[in-house]
């Protein structure tokens, strides 16, 4: 058996190698945490590791993170991955399947908000489908609260969006 943050990293890679989309921190951390595995800030320290080695990618929006496996990452698990015990692999798959629209519902609508050089807000939301971008959309606002806005109903209004634009373009 690999050492304890070993196994955290390989399983974390395991995770995201297993998953048709990247993963947020918050899915990750109720599978670790939810099983018992290991502790939020031990989680977060494999993390961190495992993005400074470049076997992960991650993605931060202003209210959460995501997660992909990179080619070193598929690498580096498949070099090691018969340190996994069966029951852990067996937990894992078994999350995945379990959440997988969970999965693909968090990361098929992303927004966040930036700072502009003018010093205005600007909002960057995305479609995506298996992790390619459908509708790719930046929007200049005033202000924060209504970059946060935009942000919050992007999620809650993407599929609808999608198609007003879609009918307006093809008219």
């Amino acid at each position: 058996m690999a050492e304890p943050i070993t196994l955290y990293k390989l399983m974390i890679l395991s995770m995201l190698d297993h998953s048709e989309a990247p993963l947020t921190n918050t899915l990750l951390s109720d599978f670790f945490l939810g099983k018992e595995y290991t502790t939020y800030f031990t989680l977060q320290e494999a993390l961190h590791e495992l993005n400074e080695a470049q076997f992960i990618r991650q993605e931060a929006t202003h209210n959460n993170i995501q997660y992909s496996i990179t080619p070193a990452g598929q690498e580096s698990l498949h070099f090691f991955e018969n340190k996994i015990n069966s029951e852990i692999q067996t937990d894992i798959k078994q999350y995945i399947a379990e959440h997988q629209l969970l999965i693909a519902d968090s990361t098929s609508a992303v927004a966040d908000y930036y700072i502009t050089p003018e010093k205005k807000y600007a909002v960057h939301c995305q479609l995506r489908e298996k992790g390619i971008p459908q509708l790719d959309l930046t929007i200049n606002v005033r202000n924060k609260e209504q970059a946060e806005a935009i942000c919050v109903n992007w999620k809650k209004q993407t599929d609808e969006i999608y198609m007003l634009l879609i009918d307006q373009l093809l008219k």
